[in-house]
């Protein structure tokens, strides 16, 4: 983790984000961190005395999340379909205002003298206090104490609390509490990601009423027609006080006057309700308020603070992760949790925005985030939550309807970035082309089907928008003669390259969509056959159409190449980005390069095909993901927020535990340690969603399917322990994983399959099963088990002197680790004349054939000492054994060599794709012995080699010294220095070595 030479900007604190001083500069993103939300109001950190700082250092705001107003979009050159309006969530009436006054002085804590300040978030308590200590210029000292939650039980309610103690003087002392309807959005600042295009007021005020303590506002959006009503009332608590009132145009004002003594306290109790509403039913908002606010008034703020800790009692319980070994993380996890819970909504009409309800960035919209990344988080904390989530794209799915017509499209296309359900990305090719959205949503219908058992849902809202969704895809897609099913004219996540054929991404996302939703309806055709017929018949699908959708699912398109998955069918072929002379100042690019810049080169801004690799890891192969995972990544700005996480989940797959650690740690504090510089503009939802998946997914390795919960856990060096609860199909875990061994008990509910490294087991109670042990040692060839070096060298030596080109030992060198076809270029490089393809063919076959009958010589003395001896104490052990070379003659070598029996497993090395540095041998390997490859240990003698475990995420050991192979973990001069106990030792400790590319 990254910080200034002056610390952590907060103080690390397992429940608690603690400020100490008052800071201008960074003001804006104090009052982020410091909001408060519930999912249906937010309300920024501002002070409630009043902000004197510079300007542009504060933005005072609070939200109603699916509150908005619309505005024409302005296009210098409109295309057919583009979106008409965008929609920006407003800021409403200010109601955090309290200002104190001593006598004729206003407690301002830009003048006079600051010498006591203290700010806190309790994320136990879901409440922020702030402490001020303050003497005014003519030298009277104050002690106020400000508190504020956003309730929680109540989400219209806003609470605040104002205790005020007189430290040195006798006087009038009032309280002005306002409710301000004068209030603007932030403008946009040229940063697409922040800001609105509104420039002044939008809300028009209709009405205030205020009667004693009482007071409100009631106003109206300008376009959309959208009200709002806020008011408040009080209890004051100390001594009598004098009441007064005062509004003007747009606000309204109570205050309260008290004649204090030194040492008194004097409290102010402020309920605030929003309420809005899309219809003009003003009398009944103001009704409603009215009422809420009398049952607050009776129950008091301390009643509304003990329900709300119950409530983050109950929700911690399945959403804490607890880290032994590192405090800031432990706080970063709990900070995002926290946020997450309070900005979503829980209404089924109302989402998460991106910045969720504590600034104005992106304009408060909901984007394909929620489905990848927070529903997941909720699925298996909040399953009530998901749901809600997901209902609120089937609320919308009207709207998702009419724009898939209005592309001249069957079926139903989800909007973008909305709030409305409409469309408002003005610029298509990073927006309305990001179709990948429709399967996105599926996939979060699916996997909430399989964690909770919901059939009206499965059958019915979900199984709609599945049906729709794939009819639009089946409407773009088209069957390409030569490649099958292919999807053009699209841009997948990564938006730093749009508008492609095929994009790996989406064609995966796709394909399972299809074939989930076949599955879903013969499954409902099979179990409620009236059912099935009733939803055919009101949205007319045939047999037909289902059978389409199953045709394009097996005949959808991945372009590959060489054994490499292509991002998209052009990709591969594009220049490389000039990372090397790309200036930091110059990240994220999007700000500072021309989209035709970019879409021309390699460069991502997110994990794309990658993020295909952790939503449908068994779609592909492990050498496929660490193959491309390593292409990818070097090729990734990591300019979004959503990317790290990502990367995270698969490299932790994959046994690149410091890599994973790396990305995980960029997540898990990036609000708090501001590393992106624009927490000013509100939270990263998404990031922090995924600073858990990274955890449950990526360290743990959980994964889900109809019947069971499996687990693959690991666990990085810096940590002692981790554990953590998660609901699941009416049940709650709980699994605590060390380096030795995972626990997984049962919380609630009934006994539960798991899988663990590919083990099943039945948890009843509770079960502890062993981590990184010692499953299979894979053995390289030549140089590991025996030299057939000298038999190479002699047949490459021949060839080479029949074409009359210089070679000898020096240069059979470069050879070692070399597969077949690559040597004889090695070799032919030094001649005068150029051979074709076929030629080359018939040099290799020949070199081949006289290498085999130089095998013929080998008998078992050419094994090398204490390999027999090795192989039989594995055997004994019960540790497998495969061999994993490059030769096409391994099965002949071992054969001569008298061990054949000794080998559970012999990898092909016809079969692989590519060679060793590449991993794809090792994989087969381990594949083949049925042992997960991180309960595997490679032995090499060839640098290659060693890069190749290394790359299947398993530990090295070196035949050889640290300088001639710098990179394995371990070094033995012969295999005689090996025994299984010394290679469990070394399996215990995970590969620290960085990948090389």
């Amino acid at each position: 983790m990254k910080h200034s030479s002056a610390g952590p900007i907060y103080a690390y604190e397992p429940w608690t984000v603690t400020e100490h001083t008052l800071d201008t500069e960074q003001n804006l993103r104090d009052e982020t961190i410091f909001a408060v939300a519930n999912g249906y109001i937010g309300v920024r950190a501002n002070f409630e005395e009043g902000y004197y700082g510079p300007l542009g250092t504060s933005l005072r705001g609070t939200y109603i999340n699916g509150f908005y107003e619309s505005a024409p979009i302005v296009y210098g050159e409109e295309t057919y379909g583009s979106a008409h309006e965008r929609e920006t969530m407003l800021n409403v009436a200010d109601a955090q205002i309290i200002r104190i006054w001593l006598e004729d002085e206003p407690v301002h804590m830009f003048q006079g003298t600051l010498f006591g300040y203290w700010r806190q978030l309790d994320m136990r308590k879901g409440i922020v206090t702030r402490t001020i200590q303050w003497r005014s210029l003519e030298g009277r000292e104050v002690e106020i104490t400000f508190e504020r939650m956003a309730s929680l039980d109540d989400p219209h309610l806003l609470l605040l609390r104002c205790t005020v103690k007189p430290m040195n003087f006798d006087g009038k002392i009032r309280f002005e509490s306002e409710i301000d309807g004068n209030v603007v959005n932030q403008s946009s600042s040229g940063d697409p990601r922040s800001g609105s295009s509104f420039s002044g007021p939008v809300l028009t005020t209709l009405e205030m009423r205020e009667n004693k303590t009482y007071m409100g506002i009631m106003q109206r959006t300008r376009v959309t027609g959208f009200h709002v009503a806020c008011a408040a009332e009080h209890k004051f608590t100390g001594g009598e006080y004098e009441l007064e009132t005062d509004s003007s145009s747009g606000r309204v004002e109570k205050r309260f006057t008290v004649s204090a003594q030194a040492g008194e306290e004097f409290t102010l109790e402020k309920y605030v309700v929003y309420h809005a509403s899309e219809e003009p039913n003003t009398g009944d908002l103001w009704k409603e308020g009215i009422r809420q606010l009398d049952e607050a008034w009776e129950r008091g703020y301390e009643s509304y603070a003990v329900v709300q800790e119950g409530i983050l009692d109950e929700f911690w319980l399945s959403a804490d992760i607890a880290i032994e070994g590192d405090e800031a993380l432990q706080q970063g996890l709990r900070f995002s949790a926290y946020h997450m819970f309070q900005s979503v909504g829980r209404d089924g009409r109302t989402n998460m925005a991106a910045k969720g309800l504590t600034g104005e960035g992106y304009e408060g919209h909901y984007f394909w985030d929620t489905e990848m990344y927070v529903l997941p988080f909720f699925l298996y904390t909040e399953p009530e939550i998901a749901r809600k989530l997901l209902d609120y794209r089937h609320y919308i799915l009207p709207e998702a309807r009419e724009w898939a017509a209005k592309l001249n499209f069957k079926g139903a296309l989800f909007p973008w970035r909305t709030i409305s359900g409409k469309e408002t990305s003005a610029y298509f090719p990073a927006g309305t082309a990001q179709i990948h959205i429709n399967a996105d949503i599926a996939h979060a219908i699916k996997i909430y089907n399989e964690a909770v058992d919901d059939p009206d849902y499965k059958y019915g809202d979900g199984l709609e928008i599945l049906i729709e969704t794939s009819r639009f895809f089946a409407d773009y897609g088209s069957f390409i003669p030569g490649r099958g099913f292919c999807i053009n004219g699209v841009t997948g996540p990564d938006e730093y390259t749009a508008l492609v054929n095929n994009n790996a991404y989406t064609n995966v996302m796709v394909q399972d969509q299809f074939e989930y939703t076949v599955k879903l309806m013969e499954e409902m055709k099979e179990l409620h056959e009236g059912r099935c017929e009733e939803l055919c018949d009101r949205l007319q699908v045939s047999d037909a159409e289902i059978g389409s959708w199953r045709k394009m699912a097996e005949e959808m398109f991945i372009y590959r190449e060489q054994g490499m998955i292509g991002q998209d069918d052009t990709f591969l072929h594009k220049a490389p980005w000039n990372f090397a002379d790309t200036p930091k100042d110059k990240y994220p690019l999007l700000l500072h390069y021309h989209p035709m810049d970019i879409y021309r080169h390699q460069v991502l801004k997110q994990a794309d095909l990658v993020l295909a690799f952790h939503i449908h890891p068994d779609r592909f192969t492990r050498a496929e993901k660490a193959r491309a995972y390593i292409y990818y990544e070097g090729l990734t700005t990591h300019d979004s927020s959503l990317s790290a996480c990502v990367h995270s989940m698969v490299a932790s797959e994959l046994g690149y535990l410091d890599q994973a650690y790396e990305f995980f740690m960029e997540t898990a504090r990036l609000d708090l340690d501001d590393t992106h510089a624009n927490v000013k503009d509100g939270i990263h939802a998404a990031a922090m969603a995924g600073s858990r998946l990274a955890i449950l997914n990526g360290f743990a390795g959980m994964k889900q399917d109809e019947d069971k919960l499996s687990f693959r856990p690991v666990i990085p060096d810096q940590w002692e322990r981790y554990a953590f609860s998660l609901k699941w199909k009416g049940r709650r875990l709980h699994i605590n994983i060390s380096a030795d061994s995972t626990t997984y008990r049962v919380l609630e509910g009934d006994p539960v399959k798991i899988e663990h490294f590919g083990v099943e087991a039945e948890l009843e109670e509770e079960l502890t099963l062993p981590n990184r042990i010692l499953g299979g040692v894979l053995f390289d060839l030549d140089g590991v088990i025996t030299d057939t070096a000298e038999l190479h060298y002699q047949a490459w030596k021949e060839l080479a002197d029949e074409l009359n080109i210089p070679f000898d030992r020096e240069y059979n060198e470069k050879l070692k680790g070399v597969d077949r076809m690559a040597s004889l270029k090695l070799i032919l490089q030094n001649g005068n004349r150029e051979f074709s393809a076929e030629e080359m063919d018939k040099l290799a076959t020949q070199k081949n054939e006289r290498y085999k009958e130089l095998l013929m010589t080998l008998t078992p003395d050419a094994l090398l000492p204490g390999v027999r001896k090795l192989l039989k104490a594995l055997r004994r052990d019960g540790i497998l054994v495969a061999l994993a070379s490059a030769s096409r003659n391994a099965p002949t070598v071992l054969d001569r060599l008298g061990v054949t029996d000794l080998f559970d497993y012999v990898a092909d090395a016809g079969a692989v794709a590519l060679q060793k540095p590449d991993a794809e041998i090792f994989l087969n390997a381990a594949e083949g012995l049925g042992v997960h490859p991180l309960r595997c240990i490679g032995i090499e003698d060839a640098e290659a080699g060693v890069i190749a475990i290394h790359r299947a995420g398993m530990p090295a050991i070196g035949i050889g010294t640290e300088e001639t192979l710098p990179d394995a973990d371990h070094h033995v001069t012969t295999p005689a220095d090996l025994t299984p106990a010394l290679l469990r030792e070394w399996m215990e400790e995970f590969p620290k070595r960085e990948l090389k590319n």
